[in-house]
């Protein structure tokens, strides 16, 4: 593979263990690869059957336990394959019109605005995205998703802050909030972020409408597990 496991191992069914009870999760937190190469897909995982969103792909490793993989001909949405690095942007959705025209915004000049700064991969730079319940992954993930309630991200801003303090940045523009927000920009910036969802996720990959998404990079996870317990615990906690 193009960057093997990490040179500290993680266990990380005991990491998805204590993050699902610390947080009361509703489903398994999801590892997500990008693999640059045909050869960087581990052996025994299967391609997705049919065509899927990113978002509804994370749902299925979420909530099903699904492993897979999903090259570009698998991703259903242009947008977020596109955020990915699996194809390049389309047309109508560089200039602002495909927002534009589904009411999000008050003019296309408006919406390419936002486009131009949505946080994606090089395009062409993925061969494909691999997803797993984070205990079962068979591979060493880039970014860890977590779909929660408002309590849980408190609980997660909280330990993002508890070592070193200062504040939590996160962006966020309620459009490509799995793919961009919450997988391309932890994977790029190498720092946790907070979305609050987007229209398609929550219409297509079972986001309620009581929460909101984070991606965390793969290397930070331990940091996260070391210090859930102490935060959830602490005197000052709502539990």
């Amino acid at each position: 593979m193009t960057d093997g496991p990490m040179k500290i191992p993680i266990n990380y069914a005991e990491t998805s263990e204590i993050l699902r009870n610390a947080l009361k999760l509703t489903g398994s937190p999801v590892a997500v690869r990008f693999a640059l190469t045909k050869e960087d897909i581990p052996p025994g995982i299967e391609e997705i059957d049919k065509t899927q969103r990113h978002c509804s792909m994370v749902n299925l490793a979420r909530k099903e336990g699904k492993i897979f993989f999903a090259t570009a001909s698998k991703h259903e949405c242009n947008g977020g394959a596109w955020a990915l690095g699996l194809r390049e942007i389309t047309p109508t959705l560089k200039s602002g019109d495909f927002y534009y025209k589904l009411g999000k915004f008050n003019s296309a000049a408006a919406c390419k605005r936002t486009i131009d700064q949505i946080p994606h991969l090089q395009s062409g730079e993925t061969y494909a995205t691999i997803y797993a319940p984070l205990e079962k992954t068979p591979f060493t993930p880039h970014v860890v998703i977590m779909v929660a309630n408002p309590w849980a991200m408190l609980k997660l801003a909280q330990v993002s802050l508890f070592r070193l303090g200062g504040r939590v940045e996160s962006s966020c523009a309620g459009i490509q909030s799995v793919c961009s927000d919450a997988c391309a920009l932890p994977y790029i910036s190498g720092k946790p972020n907070f979305s609050l969802g987007c229209d398609g996720s929550r219409k297509f990959s079972g986001i309620a409408d009581d929460e909101m998404v984070i991606g965390i990079p793969g290397e930070m996870i331990p940091e996260f597990t070391q210090s859930i317990g102490v935060i959830v615990g602490a005197a000052g906690s709502k539990k």
